[in-house]
């Protein structure tokens, strides 16, 4: 769960890299949530307004969470756009994402691999 939280903290930060598995697990539980808001409503009755919020309150940390997992395939956030072309721009995207990161560092930063999230013991 804290990949989701840490991507919110990041809100509207689009430079620096992100790890894949902090774009996918983004991913993952956004689109959870997503669901289980569309099947809260289909049984409340309501009109996919909470939904709606949702997905206009996660639309800009999705959009950055993309843009730094670009940089660290070391490709410009400019790639986002091509998402825009029917399926072809998407599979692109997809295949972009799915890509390993560059091992050294590139012109957006270090490798978030090999910098830790969270040390392994609290320092005081």
């Amino acid at each position: 769960m804290h990949w989701y939280v840490d991507v919110l903290k990041k809100y509207a930060v689009f430079s620096g890299r992100a790890r894949r598995q902090e774009y996918w697990m983004f991913t993952l539980i956004s689109t959870v949530i997503s669901i289980v808001l569309a099947i809260t409503e289909g049984v409340l009755g309501t009109n996919s307004v909470i939904g709606t919020v949702y997905v206009l309150a996660v639309l800009l940390p999705s959009l950055a969470v993309t843009v730094r997992r670009l940089h660290d395939t070391d490709r410009s956030g400019w790639w986002v756009l091509i998402g825009l072309i029917p399926l072809v721009g998407l599979i692109v995207l997809l295949v972009f994402t799915c890509l390993d990161s560059q091992p050294q560092p590139n012109k957006y930063g270090p490798s978030p691999k090999h910098v830790p999230a969270y040390p392994a013991y609290p320092t005081y």
